[in-house]
């Protein structure tokens, strides 16, 4: 990992899998601290976000150091044509740690590559996004008791979901076996197949959702994401395939939570929000706890 670089899942083994989740239950508990007085963190998003970049700034200042950056390229210097390694190499003059959200696959690795300091990669174009797989995999850790021997059940976008593609490489590690529900135009990009074959992990395919969701410890639901299509008709055939309401979730398993990367558009029902089989506002609150871990593995700092 060059310069302790958080980039793919990959760049983490099981053992830092475990060490960020026991962190995260540690700041979950205590989660105003100093640990971070007198570091700067840039949050440089390329591309829009809610959830990631608030959680990560809620991150820093809970741990009391300084966020500086941008949420919107047409206020920066990008605007006017400069490049990325222009950027990165200016802005790892100004901070300890970026994090960084950009729409091109690679951008994160290549912005490790030139940086001062250590990148973290809040999301890639349709390739990875490591710190939400965490914040995953605590969540599940949290509801089920453990990450071992789980049936996970993933619909929806699974041709650009970055969230699946690194969740299912994390979770490989535990023996689980998968359940891939997408209509053809999004089914799972054969290179994750493979890497699920070649370890061994049993997976299976499906158009329909029902009764496929009915054996699953956790139904990771998401969004058909429109930046990702080319042609605006494409998008419009498959935006609503998939539709999990309340009366859905009468046949599943006691046990099962229901995940979701968000933001949502229709692919939960409100009327889900307040079955306790929900757990997507909490998986949420779950990031900042999981990022204040995340910083301070990346800074060493723990």
């Amino acid at each position: 990992m060059k310069n302790r670089s958080l980039v793919a899942i990959s760049d983490y083994s099981k053992d830092d899998y475990l060490e960020i989740m026991e962190l995260a239950a540690q700041f979950e508990k205590n989660p105003v601290q100093k640990i971070l007085d007198g570091k700067v963190v840039a949050t440089l998003f390329f591309e829009p976000s809610t959830r990631t970049r608030l959680s990560f700034e809620s991150a820093v200042n809970r741990l009391g150091g300084k966020v500086l950056g941008f949420s919107d390229t047409s206020q920066t210097s990008v605007s006017k044509g400069e490049t990325l390694k222009d950027t990165i190499k200016m802005v790892s003059c100004y901070a300890d740690l970026i994090v960084m959200r950009h729409p091109l696959e690679g951008a994160a690795r290549y912005a490790s590559e030139i940086s001062k300091v250590p990148i973290i990669n809040a999301g890639d174009g349709a390739n990875q996004h490591p710190t939400q797989c965490l914040l995953d995999l605590y969540s599940i850790k949290k509801t089920q008791g453990t990450l071992d021997n789980l049936k996970i059940t993933m619909v929806g976008d699974l041709k650009y979901g970055r969230t699946v593609h690194s969740l299912l490489m994390a979770m490989s590690y535990f023996n689980p076996s998968f359940s891939f529900i997408a209509p053809e135009e999004l089914r799972l990009p054969d290179e994750y197949k493979q890497f699920l074959k070649q370890r061994n992990i049993k997976f299976e395919e499906h158009t329909e959702m029902a009764p496929n969701i009915n054996d699953a410890d956790i139904i990771y639901m998401t969004r058909v994401q429109r930046e990702r299509f080319a042609d605006p008709l494409e998008y419009e055939k498959v935006k609503n395939v998939y539709v999990l309401r309340n009366s859905m979730l009468d046949n599943t398993k006691p046990n099962v939570k229901i995940l979701h990367p968000l933001p949502r558009v229709n692919e939960i029902s409100t009327d889900v929000d307040d079955n306790p089989k929900a757990y997507y506002f909490e998986q949420a609150q779950n990031a900042v706890y999981t990022r204040q871990a995340i910083i301070c593995k990346t800074l060493q700092l723990l």
